[in-house]
């Protein structure tokens, strides 16, 4: 199993290029499912979670080319087998998002329930819900998702959210595209990829008002075709290799990084004395004149990210002072705590909250990675500490982060990995 060894103290300097996004690529290759096709993808990051995503769909029945070098994802045909099996599921949570599109084109689905990180249970309750509005028919049985459209297909609805979720959003979206009527989404999540998401699906043409607030309103069409569609950069990617440069002091340009994206979380970095500059091709992030502990709770977009949590907390453990971190959005979000404290980092944390004392260096240490966002806070931890870290178990990191040792390595980190 890889590794990868960190010697800290360097500060980094140069351009990172920041992928496509994760979170926004897989839900936009379930749309592939609402079309003949062919839906084209480009700036497609390539990424485990992109592959996993790949396999689902290919055992559906579409046919799925995947040009890394054009970075390209061009995905056509219509689905001839209905079910979502276990072992491709239990993979990845964002699998449960073939539900909708396969409900609302086909009639019926058989989805596995998701797995993914250890961070909470993240049931899909509003999904289901959902679904059952716009007249679908739900059962569970042995672990699977069985969902019926009525005769003549969904149906628009009014669905208030009694919570604010992504994946919720995401799939009643593309439910609702091919649903007889109007569909109103009220309480609507507002991260850049649900707007991402329905950019591509008005290109091939839905009809959605709304885009970019709570609530979203769709006109069903009976259905809906080819289309090109760029995948938005990864603001949690550009989020993280920000706090890189101010963990180590270094200075370095996120190319391709959009300062809205961030929401919240630039706002929290220049409180805790990071400069974040918006250039014409990017970001450019440094350092000021020291970190200062700043709290922060996650709340969803514009909200500080919950994928922002652990990066920033190891940022907090080098910075002057005392910051308060508290997770509001998964119950389980902490388990980076104790290996960062193995670094020499003075944490304390009780249910949802977390005190940091910044401490003036950290050690390197042997530490094993938990969950894709715990295990990049790791990483920047050991890009600040004295001596060699060795973070174990990163095939997390291979579902969400493209290359990171390499591109790390590009703007002056001591950072490579090991094999088996």
């Amino acid at each position: 199993m890889d590794r990868i060894r960190i010697r800290g103290g360097r500060a980094l300097s140069g351009n990172i290029p920041i992928s496509g996004a994760k979170n926004a690529a897989l839900p936009l290759m379930t749309a592939a499912l609402l079309s003949d096709g062919p839906l084209v993808l480009e700036n497609a990051p390539d990424l485990a979670d992109i592959a996993t995503m790949k396999a689902l769909l290919e055992q559906h029945g579409l046919l799925i080319e995947h040009d890394r070098a054009g970075r390209r994802l061009i995905m056509q045909g219509a689905a001839t087998n209905l079910e979502a099996p276990y072992d491709i599921v239990r993979k990845m949570r964002a699998s449960v998002l073939v539900l909708g599109p396969l409900v609302a084109r086909f009639g019926e689905a058989k989805v596995s329930l998701p797995g993914g990180c250890a961070i909470g249970t993240r049931p899909v309750d509003l999904h289901l819900k959902g679904l059952e509005q716009m007249g679908a028919t739900i059962s569970l049985d042995s672990g699977y998702i069985e969902a019926k459209a009525p005769p003549g297909g969904l149906r628009g609805a009014t669905i208030i959210f009694p919570q604010v979720s992504v994946g919720a959003t995401e799939n009643l979206l593309m439910a609702a595209c091919l649903a007889e009527g109007t569909t109103e989404l009220v309480n609507a999540a507002q991260e850049p990829e649900i707007g991402d998401l329905a950019m591509c699906l008005m290109r091939m043409g839905a009809r959605i008002e709304g885009v970019g607030t709570a609530r979203l309103v769709i006109e069903g069409v009976r259905s809906l075709g080819p289309a090109t569609h760029p995948v938005i950069p990864d603001r949690i990617e550009a989020g993280t290799f920000a706090c890189a440069a101010a963990i180590t002091g270094g200075t370095v340009l996120l190319e391709g990084a959009r300062l809205s994206d961030l929401g919240a979380v630039a706002r929290v970095l220049r409180d805790a004395g990071v400069d974040v500059a918006e250039r014409h091709d990017g970001l450019q992030v440094s350092r000021l004149n020291g970190l200062h502990g700043t709290d922060v709770m996650t709340e969803p977009f514009p909200g500080f990210a919950t994928d922002m949590q652990a990066q920033f907390m190891a940022l907090m453990c080098v910075a002057d002072g005392a910051s308060m971190i508290t997770e509001t959005i998964f119950e389980n979000r902490f388990m980076h705590v104790p290996e960062l404290m193995r670094m020499g980092a003075r944490i304390k944390y009780h249910g949802q909250s977390a005190i940091v004392r910044g401490v003036p260096r950290l050690s390197g240490a042997p530490v094993m990675a938990t969950d894709l966002r715990a295990s990049v806070s790791l990483v920047l931890a050991g890009l600040a500490a004295q001596g060699e870290t060795i973070v174990n178990r990163v095939y997390h990191l291979d579902r969400g982060y493209e290359a990171v040792e390499r591109k790390l390595a590009a703007v002056g980190a001591d950072i490579e990995r090991l094999a088996g």
